[in-house]
C-alpha cells in the first residue's frame, strides 16, 4: 500500500509512503491559503488519486497509470483553477475532511464513502468504488438516494413524460456514444452529459460528474448503481451542497455557463428542409406579415449552398447557390432593413469532393486521415449527400483555416447563426486519425466521438474572438457535451416524428437536458417526420398544440421539417389554428423582457431558465417525477399539453400563491391539482401560472410589431416598461444592446422594481436605471399592470395624485380597475433615470 499526499500550488509538500499510514488524530493540515490538496493511495497496481478543489468539491482518478501533476481534465472542463478548501483535517488514517465533505479512503478496495457534514446529523451521501479489477467503471451506492437527474439528451423508453432516471437504464447502442437513436417513427438525439443528480429526501443530495469523454451505460436500476466506460481510467467530481440548486451551480462554474444569446433568438426563425430559392422564402415571409406575426429570422437547410444532387454534392463548400439565391449579401441586408429578420444557415462536418473548396481544404490538411503521418489521405464516405470526407474540429490550426476561408464571409454579410447538423458524429470510420490529444497519444475515433461537436462549437467562437467579430455567435447544434453550452450553443432534440409521444418524449428530455446544462434545448416544432403522424389527432391540431408548448419553452421557436416535395407547411400563419398560433406566438414576444433578464442571469450566476419543479420545490415529493411542467425561470409555471384530452389540463400547484396568467384567477395552493381549461377565449394555450410576488416585465406586442427588438412597420421602435405585477415582490430588469459582446464588459442596464404593502396600501417603486449601452433609450412610456383582489381608490405617481380614466385606450396618464381585477396605471413618457414611486389606495 501506498500513499502520497501534497499541496498543489503551495510551497507545503507532505509526502508519506508506507505499506500503512497512521496519522495524527485530529490532525489539522491545511488553512484558507494552501492550495488545492492531492493525496494517492496505491494498492496491488492500482492507484486513487484525491484531489480536494473546494470545501464541497472532490475530484478523483482511478488509474493504473497516474500521471505527475494534476488530475487530467477533458475538454468539457472549464475551470482549471480552483483555490482548495479553506481547511483540510486528517482525523485518523485513510480519512480526509473539508468543514463541508468527509472522505474515507478503503485501502484495500480504494472506494471513497463521502459523507456531507454540513447536515446535522452527518449525512452518508453514497461509496463509490471501482466497478472492476479492470478499473472501467464505478459502483455508487445508493445510501439514501430515491430519485436521479441528469446525464444528457435521452428520451425515455417508457412513453411517458412524467419520470426521472430513478430505475432506468441510461446507455447508448452506438460502440462510441453519441448517436441519433429511433424513436416512434423519428430519429432523436441521445448524446453524454454526464452529470448525475442524486436526491433523497428534503434537499439531501450530491451530484457527481463524471469527466470521461468515452461511451457510457449506466444502470440506475439496482443498488448499487453501475457506470461502465469503454476508458481504462476512470476520473470523476463529488459536489455537495444545501439544495439542486447549490449543485447545478457548481456543475456550471464547472463546466462553464451560457454566455446570452442574440436576443433575437428569442423570437419566431421559420424553417424547412428546405427553402429553394429567395421567392419561396418571401412567399412564406408574406403570408407571415399577412396575418400580423411578428417573426426573427428564417433558417436555410443545405438548399443554399445549392444541396446535394448526384454528382454535384456541395455539401462543405459554404458558398451561397446564386442561381437560386443571388446576391446574398443584398438580400440579407433587405431583410434586416425591411422586416428586422435574420438569417441562420446550416453546415454539416462532412465536404464532398465535388464541392467547391474541396481540393483546398485537403490540401490544407483540413480533415480526418486514415494515418497519422501528414501525407496520409483522408478518410473517404460513400453517403447520402456524396462521396467526401470530414472535418477534424479537434485540430485548432485546421479549424481556424476552415472558419477564415469558408465560414468568416457568412459572417460578413450577416448570417446570424450557424446550424451544425450531423455533429455526434453521424457517419465516421472506425480507423479515422485525429489530432486529438496529442500529448496523450489520443487520436482515434473513441478519443474524440464524444467531444467532436463541442470541438466544433469551440471554432465557431473562436473564430469569432479572433477575428475581432463585435457580434455574439449562436450555435444550433445537434449533439453537444457537457461545456458545450459556453461556447453560445443551443440544441435541438433531433429528426423528431410527428405524433404526441415523441413530444412526450421530447419534454422529458429537456428536463434532464436543463439539469445537464442545456438552457436553451427545442425541437422541430410540428414534428420532422410528418409521416410519421398520430393516429389519433390531425396534422393542424398537432402543430398548434406543438406550437403552444414550445412558444414558452423553445430557444429559438423554430417550426421545422423535411418538406423537399413541398408537400408541408411549417409557418404558423399557414397550418394549424391560426388564431391560436398568433396568439401564442405574441405570447413569446410579450414575456420577451422577462426571459433575457433570466438569460443574463443564467450567464452571470449559472441559474437555469426553463428549470423542472424539482429545482425550485425540491422538499414537495409530488414533484419529483414531474417533466410535464416547467419553471420559466422562479416565476412561471407552464404545463405541457401532450394528451389526447386536451380540453382541460391537471395542473400540479406547489404550495403557495398562483396566478391564473390568462384569466387572472388566484389559487392559494396547499399542494394540489387543478383542472385548468386549454382554450380561452377559442384560443389553444398551454397553462401558465404566475407566482405571488412575480414582477413580469413585458413589451408592447401588435399587428404592427416586426420583431422581438421592438421594431415596428413604420419604422419605429417601442422600448415600453410594461409590468405585470402579482403582490409583493421584486426583480431587477437587465437590458443590454441584444446584439455584440458588449455585455460581457458591462454595457448593460439594470433597473430595480419592488412592490410592498405600505400599511393597508401598496407601494411599487422603479428605481432609476443603473448603467448603459449604445443605442440605450433615454425615456420610454411606462405602464403598470397590477393584478389584484383589492379595490383601488387612488393612485399618486411621486406624491402626485394620478387621474381615474374611463378607457384603457386613453392615451393620457391616469389610472383604471378593469373588470379582470387588474389596476392599469399609465405613468407615460418618462427618463429612465427618473426614480418613480407609486402608491395604490386601497381604502
Amino acid at each position: 500500500m501506498k500513499v502520497q499526499a501534497k499541496w498543489i500550488n503551495s510551497s507545503l509538500i507532505m509526502i508519506m509512503m508506507a505499506t500503512a499510514i497512521f496519522l495524527p488524530s485530529p490532525h489539522q493540515v491545511k488553512s484558507a491559503d494552501g492550495g488545492v490538496y492531492q493525496t494517492l493511495f496505491e494498492n496491488d497496481g492500482r492507484y486513487l488519486v484525491v484531489e480536494l478543489l473546494d470545501d464541497d468539491l472532490a475530484h478523483f482518478e482511478l488509474t493504473f497509470a497516474p500521471m505527475d501533476g494534476s488530475i487530467w481534465t477533458t475538454p468539457m472542463v472549464a475551470k482549471p483553477d480552483y483555490p482548495g478548501p479553506s481547511q483540510v483535517i486528517l482525523p485518523r488514517p485513510y480519512v480526509l475532511e473539508t468543514p463541508d465533505l468527509r472522505l474515507k479512503i478503503d485501502p484495500i478496495t480504494l472506494c471513497v464513502t463521502i459523507t456531507d457534514l454540513t447536515r446535522e446529523p452527518d449525512l452518508l451521501l453514497t461509496t463509490v468504488c471501482p466497478a472492476s479489477e479492470e478499473l472501467d467503471g464505478l459502483s455508487i451506492s445508493q445510501a439514501s438516494t430515491t430519485d436521479l437527474y441528469g446525464l444528457g439528451e435521452f428520451f425515455p423508453r417508457r412513453a411517458d413524460i412524467n419520470s426521472n432516471l430513478m430505475g432506468q437504464r441510461r446507455s447508448v447502442s452506438n460502440s462510441y456514444g453519441n448517436e441519433l437513436t429511433s424513436y416512434n417513427g423519428g430519429n432523436v438525439g441521445n448524446a453524454q452529459f454526464p452529470i448525475l443528480y442524486a436526491l433523497g429526501g428534503g434537499t439531501d443530495n450530491y451530484a457527481l460528474f463524471l469527466d470521461s469523454i468515452y461511451q457510457q451505460s449506466w444502470n440506475l436500476k439496482d443498488d448499487p448503481f453501475v457506470v461502465y466506460t469503454t476508458d481504462v481510467a476512470q476520473r470523476w467530481y463529488i459536489m455537495n451542497g444545501p439544495d439542486l440548486q447549490d449543485l447545478r451551480r457548481d456543475y456550471m462554474e464547472l463546466t462553464g455557463h451560457p454566455p446570452v444569446p442574440p436576443k433575437q433568438m428569442f423570437g419566431l426563425w421559420v424553417s424547412e428542409f428546405g427553402y429553394e430559392d429567395w421567392d419561396e422564402l418571401t412567399g412564406v415571409l408574406d403570408s407571415l406579415r399577412a396575418a400580423h406575426f411578428p417573426q426573427d429570422g428564417f433558417v436555410m437547410d443545405l438548399q443554399w449552398f445549392g444541396g446535394i444532387t448526384r454528382n454535384n454534392s456541395q455539401m462543405g463548400s459554404l458558398a451561397w447557390d446564386e442561381v437560386n439565391f443571388p446576391d446574398p449579401t443584398a438580400m440579407i441586408a433587405q431583410l434586416r432593413s425591411t422586416y428586422g429578420l435574420g438569417i441562420m444557415t446550416i453546415e454539416e462536418p462532412y465536404v464532398s469532393e465535388t464541392a467547391r473548396g474541396y481540393a483546398d481544404a485537403k490540401s490544407q490538411g483540413v480533415l480526418v486521415r486514415q494515418c497519422g503521418e501528414a501525407a496520409c489521405a483522408p478518410v473517404s464516405f460513400n453517403q447520402w449527400w456524396g462521396q467526401g470526407g470530414m472535418v477534424d474540429w479537434t485540430n485548432p490550426d485546421a479549424t481556424a483555416w476552415w472558419h477564415d476561408n469558408r465560414r468568416q464571409h457568412l459572417i460578413d454579410e450577416g448570417v446570424m447563426g450557424h446550424w451544425t447538423d450531423l455533429g455526434e458524429p453521424e457517419v465516421y470510420d472506425d480507423r479515422s486519425w485525429y489530432y486529438g490529444f496529442p500529448e496523450s497519444n489520443l487520436h482515434g475515433q473513441a478519443d474524440v466521438h464524444n467531444i467532436y461537436n463541442l470541438m466544433w462549437s469551440k471554432s465557431i467562437w473562436d473564430g469569432y474572438q479572433r477575428n475581432g467579430v463585435e457580434r455574439r455567435p449562436f450555435i444550433l447544434s445537434r449533439s453537444g457535451a457537457s461545456g458545450s453550452q459556453r461556447y453560445g450553443v443551443a440544441m435541438w432534440s433531433g429528426d423528431i416524428g410527428a405524433n404526441m409521444t415523441s413530444l412526450a418524449g421530447h419534454l422529458n428530455a429537456q428536463m434532464e437536458m436543463s439539469l445537464s446544462g442545456i438552457d436553451y434545448f427545442g425541437s422541430d416544432v410540428g414534428g420532422f417526420y410528418r409521416d410519421a403522424f398520430d393516429p389519433l389527432i390531425d396534422e393542424d391540431t398537432l402543430y398548434t398544440v406543438w406550437l403552444a408548448n414550445s412558444a414558452l419553452l423553445d430557444v429559438p421557436l423554430r417550426p421545422h421539417t423535411a418538406n423537399t416535395q413541398n408537400a408541408y407547411h411549417t409557418a404558423p400563419s399557414l397550418i394549424g389554428d391560426v388564431a391560436s398560433n398568433l396568439a401564442n406566438v405574441r405570447l413569446r414576444y410579450t414575456l420577451s423582457p422577462y426571459l433575457y433578464t433570466l438569460a443574463q442571469r443564467a450567464y452571470r450566476d449559472g441559474e437555469p431558465i426553463f428549470a423542472p419543479l424539482v429545482y425550485y420545490f425540491q422538499s414537495d415529493l409530488n414533484v419529483r417525477a414531474l417533466a410535464s411542467q416547467k419553471m420559466i425561470g422562479p416565476d412561471l409555471m407552464m404545463a405541457t399539453t401532450t394528451n389526447y384530452d386536451m380540453d382541460t389540463v391537471s395542473v400540479y400547484l406547489p404550495a403557495g400563491g398562483w396566478f391564473n396568467y390568462h384569466t387572472h384567477e388566484f389559487i392559494l395552493s396547499n399542494g394540489e391539482w387543478v383542472d385548468t381549461p386549454t382554450t380561452i377565449d377559442g384560443v389553444f394555450r398551454a397553462p401558465l401560472f404566475v407566482r405571488e410576488g412575480a414582477i413580469i416585465p413585458e413589451m408592447v406586442v401588435d399587428d404592427t410589431t416586426l420583431n422581438i427588438l421592438g421594431q415596428r412597420e413604420d419604422g419605429t421602435v417601442r422600448n415600453d416598461l410594461i409590468l405585470n405585477v402579482y403582490g409583493a415582490g421584486n426583480f431587477t430588469l437587465i437590458e443590454d444592446d441584444g446584439v455584440t459582446m458588449a455585455y460581457q464588459t458591462g454595457a448593460v442596464r439594470e433597473t430595480a422594481i419592488t412592490q410592498a404593502q405600505c400599511g393597508t396600501d401598496w407601494c411599487l417603486d422603479i428605481g432609476p436605471a443603473s448603467g448603459s449601452y449604445v443605442d440605450a433609450p433615454a425615456q420610454r412610456n411606462v405602464e403598470i399592470h397590477f393584478i389584484t383582489a383589492d379595490t383601488i381608490h387612488e393612485v399618486t405617481l411621486n406624491d402626485a395624485p394620478l387621474p381615474q380614466l374611463t378607457s384603457i385606450e386613453a392615451p393620457a396618464m391616469g389610472w383604471m380597475m378593469t373588470d379582470e381585477g387588474m389596476l392599469v396605471v399609465k405613468a407615460g413618457v418618462v427618463d429612465v433615470t427618473t426614480a418613480l414611486h407609486f402608491t395604490f389606495t386601497t381604502n
